[in-house]
Order: C-alpha cells, then sequence, then structure tokens
C-alpha cells in the first residue's frame, strides 16, 4: 500500500508552483497599489472613481475568458508545457506595459493583454498537475494552488511596504513582470525527464467533441454555477481589502498589504494543509463545511471597526475560503469521469474567472453608489453561503481515490 501522505515533486511541479506566484502577483500588485495608481492616473476612489477601479478587472477578466475558451484548442496542438509558457510570457509582456502606463485607457488594456496569458494559466495550470498526477490529484492540485496564495502574501506585504516608504508603483510592477519570465524559463529549458504531453496535435475537431460532451451534461452546470460564486467571493475579497483598509481605517499602503496578506497566510494555511491531509472522497465535505465557515465569518466584515480583529478575521476567512477553488474542480472531475479533464477544468474556469470579475466590479459599483465599501462586502458571504448550498444539496457518490 502507498504512503497517502508522502507527496512527489518534479521539475514541472516546480513550474507550476512559480506559475502560480507570477500569476498571483500579477493579478494582486494592481489591487495592492490601486489608490496610488488612481490619484496618479486621475480616477480616484474616494471621489467616485471605484466602478473604475473595479472595472480593471473586468477588463481582465473578459480577455481571461476569451483566451481560456481558445487554450484547450491551443494546447491541443503545441501541448500544455509550450502553451502554458508562451502564456506566462504573455502575461509578463502586459504587466511591462502596465509599468510604463501614462493614463488610464493604457492600464486598462495593459493589464487586458495580461489577461490574455493569464486566462491561459488558469485553463491549463489545473490540468497539467492532473496530468503529473492523476493518482491522487485533490492532493496535488490543492498544494499545487496554495502557491497562488504565497505569490499574493509575498506580494501584498513587499509591495505594502514599499508603497509605504514612497516607491513608485511603477518599479513594484515592473519587478513582477520580470520575475514572471522564471516559470517561462522552467518550462522551456530541456528536460531529462519529459512532461507527459500527447505526442501528436490534436485535431480541432477532437477537441471540439470533448467540449460537446461537457456542456451537455445537466451537472456540469451546477458546478459550473458553484465555480462563479466560489471565485467572485474569493477574489472579490482579495481585490478590495486593501483598499477597504486604507480608506475605511485611514490605514497606511503597508496596513492594506498587511490585510491582504493575512488573508492569504490563512489560504497557505488552508491549501497546503487540506493538499498533505485530504482524501479525494471527502471533497464535497471539505467544501461544504468550508463555505459555512466563511459564511459565518465574513457576514461581519462591514460592521468591524477594529482593524487588528479585521486582521484575524481575515486570517480565517482565507482558511476558509482556500480549498474551493482546487476542491470545486477536483470534485467534479469525480463526478464526472468521462469527460476529458482537461476541458473541464478549462470550462470550470471559465465560470470562476468571470465570477472574479463581476463580483469585484459590482462591489465597486454598490460603493460608489453609496459612497462607502462596507456594505459592498455584504456580497461576499452571500457567494459563499450559495456555495455551501449548490454542493451540499447535489446528490452524487464520486469515484474513491
Amino acid at each position: 500500500m502507498t504512503n497517502h501522505r508522502k507527496m512527489f515533486f518534479g521539475r514541472f511541479d516546480y513550474a507550476a508552483f512559480t506559475t502560480f506566484i507570477s500569476y498571483a502577483s500579477g493579478s494582486v500588485a494592481v489591487p495592492v497599489a490601486l489608490v496610488a495608481i488612481a490619484d496618479e492616473l486621475g480616477f480616484s476612489l474616494a471621489s467616485g472613481g471605484m466602478s473604475a477601479g473595479g472595472a480593471l478587472h473586468l477588463g481582465r477578466t473578459i480577455a481571461m475568458v476569451g483566451s481560456m475558451l481558445l487554450c484547450g484548442y491551443a494546447a491541443g496542438q503545441w501541448g500544455k508545457r509550450k502553451t502554458l509558457a508562451a502564456a506566462v510570457i504573455m502575461m509578463a509582456l502586459g504587466m511591462a506595459l502596465c509599468a510604463v502606463a501614462p493614463f488610464y485607457a493604457i492600464l486598462f488594456t495593459a493589464l487586458m493583454i495580461a489577461g490574455l496569458g493569464e486566462g491561459i494559466i488558469e485553463g491549463l495550470a489545473t490540468p497539467f498537475v492532473q496530468d503529473l498526477h492523476p493518482d491522487q490529484p485533490g492532493r496535488y492540485i490543492n498544494f499545487t494552488h496554495s502557491f497562488w496564495s504565497v505569490g499574493v502574501l509575498a506580494t501584498v506585504l513587499i509591495s505594502g511596504a514599499l508603497l509605504s516608504i514612497g516607491v513608485s508603483w511603477r518599479l513594484i510592477i515592473g519587478a513582477v513582470a520580470i520575475s514572471s519570465l522564471i516559470p517561462a524559463l522552467i518550462l522551456l529549458l530541456p528536460a531529462k525527464k519529459k512532461y507527459p504531453d500527447h505526442t501528436e496535435p490534436l485535431h480541432w475537431s477532437v477537441i471540439h467533441n470533448h467540449f460537446i460532451q461537457i456542456v451537455k451534461v445537466p451537472r456540469f452546470w451546477l458546478f459550473f454555477a458553484a465555480m462563479f460564486v466560489a471565485g467572485g467571493g474569493e477574489y472579490a475579497l482579495t481585490f478590495w481589502s486593501a483598499s477597504y483598509i486604507q480608506l475605511n481605517f485611514s490605514a497606511a499602503p503597508w496596513a492594506g498589504g498587511v490585510g491582504t496578506a493575512c488573508f492569504a497566510a490563512g489560504m497557505i494555511l488552508g491549501r497546503s494543509g487540506w493538499g498533505y491531509l485530504l482524501k479525494q472522497h471527502h471533497l464535497k465535505q471539505l467544501i461544504v463545511y468550508s463555505a459555512i465557515a466563511g459564511t459565518i465569518i465574513t457576514i461581519f466584515f462591514p460592521v468591524l471597526s477594529n482593524l487588528w480583529l479585521f486582521f484575524v478575521l481575515l486570517f480565517f476567512a482565507g482558511i476558509a475560503s482556500a480549498p474551493f477553488w482546487p476542491s470545486v474542480q477536483s470534485y467534479c472531475a469525480d463526478c464526472m469521469p468521462n469527460a476529458d479533464t482537461t476541458m473541464l477544468f478549462i470550462l470550470l474556469s471559465c465560470a470562476g474567472v468571470p465570477g472574479c470579475g463581476f463580483f469585484t466590479w459590482l462591489m465597486g459599483v454598490i460603493a460608489n453608489r453609496s459612497s462607502d465599501l462596507s456594505g459592498s462586502f455584504y456580497i461576499i458571504p452571500v457567494c459563499y453561503i450559495a456555495l455551501a448550498a449548490m454542493i451540499g444539496l447535489f446528490k452524487h457518490k464520486p469515484r474513491n481515490s
């Protein structure tokens, strides 16, 4: 019998780890610096610019969904490894352009270019790991996704501290762009052990058939909706926490970074911990109980007046939110054993990413109308309790692993 808790990692695992770190860094560098960016580029958040701030990620999301819908075809032609490497390079290019943007329209365009690369990463990174570890995918996917939170934690702490001492947001985002080239090199340099990609290009009709087979299954749409609210709740909290702390607690940029870091630290602990401990057939219980816990924790956010208590609850909200994205995907794969997992994960991400963009934008709109971010934070527990209901009421006994 194999040791359930022993985990083995190779070069391409480390490529996945660093890809998630770079992806996360690019995603949160702008939110942490959003107050400074808005002031310099003329859409001050304190003076009605929160819709414009939220729209930045909505535009990024549109580009991500477009590239996600096509990344299965690209992977079929060139393989996941090469396609993923090209995506990381495109993301780096977009972030570099963001760092030199002279006004809002260029910033918006730059983030859309980065979003094209991020959409491919989002669509392919999870099946990339699934193919490396087909026996216990839930564990390795959760563990690998923890590096998203590592990237968030490092980026918000470092960038928050640098912003507080007067370092330009442009230098910070430029550094994020340069560091993104590291995973591209790991993916592209020759390796002794080959990645388990298909050896021949797949015809587009094969990929199309995988798509049709999945979308015709009713249960897929339940998981699609679950990913929409899971992504929305998690990323809306990640995106707006730093700005909320700076605006509502009159705190420095560094404090905003610490708040987002507390959430990210909880995510790291949750994902790496469940990656180590989780048994595949416990995925449903993990999602439901975590979503209920997340609902209870986040419902208090709009009424808190103590910053330190807010930090503590952000940490526990991170633990509760940690398993949503990877576990919903892995549980769906168990419940649809005949589906092509690459296409399945891509399509599920096509729900999660728009959820991120939609709820981030919606919080900005609500905050603009009320001139206060507090009330918009009630969207997060609504997302979490909806997730708990969808997965909890779903009746299916998946295959055991």
